[in-house]
């Protein structure tokens, strides 16, 4: 069985102050430090073999303290970056007009083919993440590797192991630096290939998480 671990980056300036992130990018808060040496130092006592990051400057700062912790090094894949959000990046959350909040939950709320003009649908995102979640089956055996990435690629990547649709109802909440963990396995009770066994754990962190944009 491999069990492959996925941590959120930690908090950002542009998370504090609930900006549009997508794939435009801000660095980690004082707070965002803390939080990846936190889920670092509970990476390190989990015997992690490999860290790979989306190659965003926050997931990568984030990978940067755990593998330090871990003694290991970081390999880099475009595929974890979070999802593309086009013309709305960068905005202030409230400074949305009607019409591009509309554009907005069109993400969250169940469209199917939703998106923000420029950017992906949930279904591209999704098909990205898990071929990165797949390169993982080709390490060595007895790896224990751990993905860095983005609250919606995290989250839709869960979804969808869970066999829900890309564009299904956002509901699952994973906060900065959260931990979620997905087994590939084979057993009598469960289905062939990826199941979750854990999701969205921040018993590991001192202080709650503020972020509730999940960007």
């Amino acid at each position: 069985m491999l069990q492959v671990y996925l941590v959120r980056h930690g908090e950002t300036v542009w998370n504090a102050a609930r900006r549009i992130q997508g794939q435009s990018d801000s660095a980690l808060t004082e707070k965002g430090e803390r939080q990846a040496r936190q889920v670092g130092e509970r990476m390190k006592s989990l015997g992690i073999t490999h860290v790979i990051s989306s190659d965003l400057g926050r997931t990568r700062r984030t990978a940067e303290i755990i593998a330090d912790i871990c003694g290991c090094s970081v390999t880099l894949d475009a595929r974890l970056r979070e999802l593309n959000m086009g013309v709305l990046e960068q905005r202030p959350i409230d400074t949305l007009s009607a019409e591009e909040e509309g554009w907005r939950r069109t993400l969250v709320n169940g469209t199917e083919n939703g998106r923000i003009p420029e950017g992906e649908s949930m279904t591209e995102l999704a098909e990205r993440m898990h071929q990165a979640l797949n390169a993982c089956l080709e390490l060595p055996a007895g790896s224990r590797p751990l993905l860095v990435s983005h609250g919606m690629a995290l989250g839709v990547l869960v979804s969808t192991l869970l066999g829900l649709p890309a564009h299904a109802e956002r509901r699952l909440r994973l906060r900065n630096c959260s931990l979620s963990r997905v087994d590939h396995q084979q057993s009598a009770w469960l289905a062939s290939g990826w199941v979750v066994e854990t999701a969205g754990d921040i018993s590991h962190l001192d202080l709650p998480a503020l972020d509730e944009l999940q960007r």
